[in-house]
């Protein structure tokens, strides 16, 4: 029993805690700081300054990815955009008679 407490703890403590759609938000974010640093050492910026740019950008991804897991958890992000698309409230503005009116016949 003692064996397989030890070999739970150290899978807990290797993984990276992301789950769902915020391991596609940690990549997108990085791939996005790499091609922009690619463009400004490109472009002729100075190298220190892309260098400075890309820590600074891919800290404050990491720091973001992991504050909305921890804030939404794991499917919570999707279901804040799901409720976000939704009405608050649904409007009628038929008559109570045309609603209970069948459609081939009288009320």
């Amino acid at each position: 029993m003692e064996t397989y407490r030890r070999n739970t703890a150290r899978h807990r403590v290797l993984s990276l805690r992301l789950k769902a759609q915020y391991l596609f938000i940690f990549a997108g974010g990085l791939l996005a700081v790499f091609v922009v640093f690619v463009i400004l050492y490109m472009a002729g910026v100075d190298q220190w300054v892309c260098i400075a740019f890309g820590v600074a950008a891919a800290s404050v991804l990491v720091w973001l990815t992991f504050r909305l897991n921890a804030r939404y958890g794991e499917h919570g992000l999707m279901k804040l955009l799901a409720a976000r698309r939704h009405p608050r409230y649904l409007l009628n503005r038929k008559s109570l008679r045309r609603l209970l009116k069948r459609k081939g016949g009288r009320v």
